[in-house]
C-alpha cells in the first residue's frame, strides 16, 4: 500500500500556517486529517506558530554548508516534512500573501534551496503534497502568488504540489462551516490523498 513496504499505512504532516487556533483554517484542515485518517492514512499536525521559527537573517552560511546557521523549530519541521509521506500545507491570506509566521519558515527555506542549487545536492525522491487557502476577498489572483511561494518551498524538499483547495470569501469566524461544500470537499480530498499513488 506504501511506498515503504515496512509499513502499511501513508503518513501525514499537516502544516497549520494560520497563527489563529480554532478558526477557518483551522477547521478546514481538521477535516481533512479527518478524510486522511478515514482512508486509512496516519495524521500528524503542526502549528506554525507553535514550532519557535525565527525569520532568515541573511548570513548565507547556507550556501557554503547546506545547513541554517539559526537553530530553533525549523530543523525539526524539515526533519518531520522528510520523514512523511504526504504533506498538507493550511493557511489563510494576508494581504494576497502568506502570514509572516509561515513565510517565515519558508523564507528559512533557504538553506534547503542551496542544498540543491548551490552545493548540487540532489532532492529526495518525489513526494506529494496538498494545498489547502482561503481569502477573504473573491479576487481572480487571491492564491496565485501564495500557490508559487510553496511551489517553490516545497521542491527542495521533493515535494510536488498534487493537490489544491481554494476558497474566496472566506472571512469572518464559522465562515467555512457555513460554506456549502468546503468541509466536505476538505474531507473528500483527505481520504483520496491518502490512498493516492499507493502500490498494490
Amino acid at each position: 500500500m506504501h511506498e515503504n513496504s515496512r509499513t502499511s499505512f501513508v503518513k501525514l504532516l499537516a502544516v497549520m500556517g494560520s497563527p489563529r487556533k480554532g478558526g477557518n483554517t483551522d477547521a478546514l484542515l481538521d477535516e481533512f486529517i479527518r478524510g486522511f485518517r478515514a482512508g486509512g492514512g496516519k495524521a500528524e499536525k503542526a502549528c506554525i506558530g507553535d514550532l519557535n521559527i525565527a525569520p532568515c537573517r541573511a548570513f548565507m552560511d547556507c550556501e557554503r554548508t547546506g545547513e541554517c546557521a539559526i537553530a530553533d523549530g525549523m530543523q525539526a519541521l524539515v526533519a518531520r516534512m522528510r520523514a512523511a509521506d504526504r504533506i498538507a500545507i493550511a493557511s489563510p491570506i494576508f494581504f494576497y500573501g502568506l502570514p509572516a509566521q509561515l513565510k517565515a519558515a519558508i523564507d528559512r527555506g533557504q538553506y534547503l534551496w542551496a542544498r540543491t542549487h548551490c552545493l548540487q545536492i540532489a532532492p529526495p525522491d518525489e513526494k506529494q503534497a496538498c494545498v489547502l487557502l482561503l481569502g477573504a476577498t473573491k479576487g481572480e489572483n487571491l492564491f496565485r502568488g501564495s500557490l508559487l511561494t510553496l511551489k517553490y518551498f516545497l521542491e527542495p524538499l521533493g515535494l510536488r504540489i498534487a493537490g489544491k483547495l481554494l476558497y474566496r470569501k472566506v472571512d469572518r469566524p464559522g465562515d467555512i462551516g457555513r460554506h456549502p461544500s468546503a468541509l466536505a470537499e476538505a474531507f473528500r480530498a483527505g481520504k483520496n490523498f491518502a490512498h493516492r499513488g499507493e502500490r498494490r
